[in-house]
């Protein structure tokens, strides 16, 4: 399980994680790479489009403020009629943070906004029912240490839609959450922080974020293909989207918080945008507010011990000390970003006034970084910065060594986001298996003389600590190597023990009724990337740890919290789960997305013709497929404004008319419909034999 969760943290930098008034980048005539170096970045591209999964790639280095390498790797369009190119945009995802975290400096330069000082002096309308609110600041939303639950993105991610409604119920949104930690605590990732942040921006200098990032930044800088939804992107200009069940190029992917991942850019632009951090001679930021960007801001609150390590936040990083640069006495700071199609890497230099942009469709922003990290580690050796690049580490080969006796006793279930685990300790070894997820096999490791355990290849190190706060964690240093692209390296608290949570009988009978109950999301808009996804939640809990429903607490017959403390990525997102009842049916709300009970979902209408309309709440309607229904064709006249999605009986997507414009399917057996729309929204439905 560490192995695995250590990777898709990493992966996911939402996710991750995610310069001058001289002569700017696309300005400057290019300069001659190094020989070998274009041909290395060509075909480590082109590797990650051929064997890791990414639909398509595109990269440049930036060096002593010129492009020296840039390319792009893999397919575009559908029909193969607009070939990639240095100008076809990408989203960014949470690399756009570095944009909101540099517009916040840019106001601290000004004198408008103290980084130290309460939120709510800007912001007086903000409001959280946790009476803690008062004491957020805005270096805690660019630190990720404010303490907030972690993510309201309802209808953030839509098809081609700027609907500004995520960024504009923001602060209703949080006015009916609590805080997961006092503010300072403890950094742990945050994408609300910086939703926050691009409202701080636009109350305090007054215009609208997309307006501040681009007089202050892309402007100046020359960035012609940085854009926000805002700006009405060209989707003929971004490249093609692709999801593994449908045959069609999907419609371009809109994040409607641009503050937090809403950013369109390129690799050249971000390669220039770099120079805010590398050039002191630029004027856009102080070099004061760059070096204050930096500073290990991640050390003001619990973390582990340092090591080798690809987290370590600063103001908006995700690191100011990125493994394997440290390694080479080079500081490094990184920004990576996932949205669901879109993926990026931004690596920096500031001292040798170099970086790295990777941006791609598919993949991930753990592979982009490491192809970032290769370019840069060849462009340093081709300098003679460096004398070699070095091999791969890892711990040796375990030696096992007998268990302590007073080990075995942190035996025992486990949380991290949105997840149980469960540790046990037998004979020399521990092992750890998910119970909601019975499917992944259970991850071996042996315990070592040195009070460690580590897995039989070597690359992870895991052992127990009891910290300040009183909580025992599983702390991973861990070094993950791809073939090819090269290694990074993690060390996290990735798992928190749970202490036992005994249900009074109203309680456990309550939730005993919802154990396996599945519950479908009902206020998403019909462009919403989530029906493709089917975002669906089950609610599961280990047969013998009824106390919990996942990494949360069960605190009553209706209320489930996460009890959950970790720095970094483990303890991301961890909204409150809050049930009720009307009209006979039951409802769960979290993080502002509210879902209905499989019971209440009735089976699609057997007859020949039928009609669905959205009632007047807007909720999205949702039926089974009978078996009657199973093999016939369904075809649908779509309103203005709704779509249908339908899946299988195992919940993959089996067709959307939003997402490939299809209006006819073959209905799955054991699947489920779901149409959403604007309220009144009709559908009709006609069913047919094949």
């Amino acid at each position: 399980m560490m192995k695995r969760l250590a990777w898709m943290l990493a992966a996911a930098l939402v996710a991750a994680p995610l310069l001058p008034a001289a002569p700017t980048a696309s300005a400057a005539p290019a300069a001659a790479p190094p020989q070998g170096l274009e041909q290395l970045a060509a075909e480590k591209a082109k590797l990650l489009t051929e064997q890791y999964g990414t639909v398509s790639v595109q990269y440049a280095l930036i060096d002593q403020g010129r492009i020296v390498v840039s390319g792009q790797s893999g397919r575009n369009d559908e029909k193969g009629k607009i070939p990639l190119s240095a100008d076809t945009m990408y989203g960014t995802g949470s690399v756009s943070k570095m944009f909101t975290a540099a517009a916040v400096m840019k106001l601290v330069d000004e004198g408008k906004i103290d980084l130290d000082a309460p939120l709510v002096q800007y912001l007086p309308d903000f409001k959280m029912k946790d009476e803690r609110y008062k004491q957020i600041t805005p270096r805690m939303l660019l630190n990720h240490s404010s303490g907030l639950p972690g993510s309201s993105l309802n209808n953030a991610f839509l098809f081609e839609d700027a609907d500004a409604y995520a960024h504009d119920t923001l602060l209703q949104q949080l006015s009916t959450q609590s805080l997961k930690a006092d503010p300072g605590a403890f950094s742990v990732y945050c994408n609300d922080g910086f939703t926050l942040a691009e409202l701080l921006v636009e109350r305090v200098s007054g215009v609208d974020y997309t307006a501040f990032i681009h007089q202050h930044f892309t402007g100046p800088l020359g960035m012609d293909h940085t854009k926000t939804p805002q700006d009405g992107v060209d989707p003929k200009g971004m490249a093609g989207l692709y999801f593994p069940s449908l045959a069609r190029q999907l419609p371009n992917e809109t994040v409607n918080v641009f503050g937090t991942g809403g950013i369109y850019s390129t690799a050249e632009d971000l390669a220039r945008f770099s120079q805010l951090f590398t050039d002191e001679e630029q004027g856009l930021l102080s070099a004061e507010a760059v070096e204050a960007m930096e500073q290990p801001e991640y050390e003001r609150g619990l973390w582990p011990e340092e090591a080798d390590n690809s987290i370590g936040y600063g103001l908006g990083w995700d690191s100011v000390r990125l493994y394997p640069f440290d390694d080479y006495g080079i500081q490094a700071l990184t920004k990576g970003g996932d949205t669901i199609f879109y993926h990026g890497s931004l690596v920096v230099l500031p001292e040798q006034d170099m970086a790295a942009a990777v941006l791609s469709s598919g993949g991930s922003s753990s592979t982009n970084q490491l192809l970032a990290n290769q370019i840069l580690l060849k462009a340093l050796k081709d300098k003679g910065t460096i004398d070699e690049i070095r091999p791969d580490k890892s711990f040796g080969k375990p030696v096992a060594a007998p268990l302590p006796a007073e080990l075995k006793k942190q035996a025992g279930y486990y949380g991290t986001s949105g997840q149980l685990a469960k540790i046990e300790l037998k004979g020399s070894g521990l092992s750890v298996t998910l119970p909601g997820l019975p499917e992944y096999p259970a991850e071996k490791y042996i315990y070592t003389a040195d009070g460690t355990f580590m897995d039989e290849a070597g690359t992870a190190k895991v052992e127990f600590v009891k910290e300040t706060n009183g909580q025992t964690y599983l702390w991973v240093r861990q070094y993950l190597s791809v073939p090819g692209l090269g290694q990074t390296a993690l060390s996290h608290y990735t798992v928190q023990k749970l202490a036992s949570n005994p249900l009074p009988k109203e309680t456990a009978s309550a939730w005993a009724k919802r154990e396996g109950k599945a519950y479908y999301p009902l206020n998403e808009k019909y462009t919403s990337m989530l029906y493709v996804l089917n975002g669906k939640l089950d609610i599961r809990r280990a047969a013998d740890f009824r106390g919990y429903a996942g990494d949360k607490k069960i605190t009553g017959p209706d209320a489930a919290i996460s009890a959950l403390r970790i720095p970094g990525m483990s303890g991301r997102d961890t909204a409150e789960f809050r049930f009720y009842r009307q009209d006979g049916a039951e409802f769960l709300e979290t993080a502002g997305l509210r879902y209905i009970r499989e019971d209440a979902v009735k089976p699609l209408h057997l007859g020949k013709q039928s009609k669905v309309t959205v009632k007047e709440d807007g909720y999205a309607r949702w039926f089974h497929i009978p078996a009657a229904a199973a093999g016939k064709t369904m075809s649908v006249k779509l309103p203005a404004a709704g779509g249908f999605t339908v899946y299988d009986a195992a919940g993959g997507l089996a067709a959307s008319s939003v997402a490939s414009g299809t209006s006819t399917v073959v209905l799955p057996a054991g699947g489920t419909i779901v149409f959403a729309g604007e309220p009144g929204a009709a559908f009709s439905v006609s069913l047919s034999k094949k």
